[in-house]
């Protein structure tokens, strides 16, 4: 294996700087839908994600050095399950998409943040299904999670609002996409050619849905061409693209724990830029949230490698 220094501080401001530009993207998604419709917009803004994503998954691809030191037949096989991968992902990143910019649409930006951010609590937990030990902290952030949900998404009157059910499944979705990601990396996969494909088949399967359930228009999605470009190209393509370059420097507890300020991050640009307010209650439902998801990434519990 190569033996390289890593650089944490380089790693974290890159990662930090991506967490931003996620956050940010909440605004712009949030801003969408004075334009177009959820399908709509979300086929437009991942399909341009992938389509930007094709040369710079060539470019790693054909200059990454573990991938010069492979047999033809290793890498025909990376490549069969890096497309496989970036297919299955592909379906669960469209429902979650979907579930998330519904959920946007019906509540506010900060809510939107903090419960999609539910996903790095669900991880643990649903690593059961991949046959992945559940250390007893994540048990502990599930019931801190729910508790803060509650609070959160439950009115006085104990009604849930039909946006936060969305988001509640987002964050599922998400997990699950989380999952089936390592599960196909653990396999050999290409993570950006993975990534790549999974975009446009996100994009591709939405793209039937949008002229079936939706009316697009050229002038309303011209309309939208900035909503669309941050969060198509900034917010995907290249936010991805620094994810990557973050983790390489970073221990995946501080990777995850950084990546989970996303949602803080949501909240602050939609008190800043859209004037949100959130309730006491909702407050406190929002910092339970948040310290489960911090909690989920200490390494309390969990066993050290070797």
């Amino acid at each position: 294996m190569e033996n390289r220094s890593k650089k944490p501080l380089r790693g974290a401001i890159v990662l930090l700087l991506a967490t931003v530009i996620w956050g940010l993207a909440y605004i712009a998604q949030s801003d969408a839908m004075q334009y177009l419709g959820v399908l709509t917009y979300n086929s437009v803004r991942i399909l341009l994600g992938g389509i930007v994503l094709i040369p710079v998954a060539a470019l790693f691809w054909r200059f990454d050095r573990e991938r010069r030191i492979q047999t033809p037949a290793e890498k025909k096989r990376a490549w069969r399950v890096s497309l496989l991968g970036g297919i299955v992902c592909g379906v669960f990143l469209s429902g979650a998409a979907t579930c998330q910019q519904y959920g946007i649409a019906m509540t506010s930006v900060g809510k939107s943040g903090f419960l999609t951010a539910l996903y790095i609590v669900l991880v643990p937990v649903f690593g059961v299904f991949f046959r992945r030990r559940v250390p007893w902290i994540s048990a502990v952030c599930v019931a801190i999670a729910v508790v803060g949900s509650y609070f959160l998404c439950v009115k006085s009157d104990f009604v849930v609002e039909q946006g936060d059910w969305m988001l509640l499944l987002d964050a599922l979705l998400f997990a699950f996409q989380i999952l089936f990601i390592d599960f196909f990396l653990e396999r050999g996969a290409d993570c950006v050619m993975m990534s790549c494909v999974e975009f446009l088949s996100a994009g591709l399967l939405l793209l039937p849905l949008m002229f079936l359930f939706e009316t697009p228009r050229l002038g309303d999605i011209w309309d939208a061409r900035y909503t669309i470009l941050y969060a198509g190209v900034i917010s995907g393509a290249v936010g991805y693209s620094m994810q990557i370059i973050g983790q390489k420097e970073l221990d995946p507890t501080g990777a995850s724990l950084l990546m989970s300020l996303e949602s803080v991050f949501a909240a602050l640009f939609g008190w800043w830029l859209l004037g949100e307010r959130l309730s006491g209650r909702e407050l406190l439902g929002c910092a339970l949230v948040f310290l489960a998801v911090i909690l989920s990434q200490l390494p309390v519990g969990k066993r050290r490698k070797s």
